[in-house]
């Protein structure tokens, strides 16, 4: 092999090795700044790392509203089979109510309660977050077909 074509594959491994280790460092960076959706029941499932960020979604229970001092509520998230207290403190979005679709992004203290950053309800009746409502089939609460939960 001549000297020209020895530069030549070594300038192209090189390239190669740049271009993995450069991959390797974003996949890496993103890791922890990747936000997941979790439904109540994988959560029970398989639970978070306290600290965590991640996203649940479901429903906000029925009765389960509780205005605190401030702007401090707390409520409680439900798929149907399962549920995860969620404290948040914050102006609330116009549409959110009981018995509605709700995703909140947050993390779990070391209690089991989410404590949510923000906290984003469905932009109309007929809407479902995609997730929300994957999570919501899966457990045989909503049917497809059927008027969205909560949704009148």
């Amino acid at each position: 092999m001549s000297p020209k074509k020895q530069r030549r594959l070594a300038f192209a491994v090189a390239l190669l090795l740049a271009g993995a280790c450069g991959a390797a460092l974003v996949v890496f960076a993103l890791r922890d700044n990747v936000l997941f959706f979790y439904s109540p029941t994988d959560l029970v499932e398989t639970p978070a790392p306290p600290g965590q960020s991640i996203r649940i979604g479901g429903l906000v229970e029925t009765g389960s509203l509780v205005r605190e001092e401030g702007l401090a509520v707390r409520f409680i998230v439900t798929d149907g089979q399962n549920s995860i207290p969620v404290r948040y403190s914050g102006v609330l979005p116009d549409l959110f109510r009981e018995g509605q679709g709700v995703i909140a992004l947050g993390a779990r203290d070391g209690g089991g309660t989410f404590e949510a950053s923000e906290v984003l309800a469905k932009h109309d009746e007929k809407y479902m977050p995609p997730e929300v409502a994957d999570a919501l089939k899966r457990s045989g609460h909503w049917e497809e077909g059927a008027p969205a939960p909560g949704s009148l």
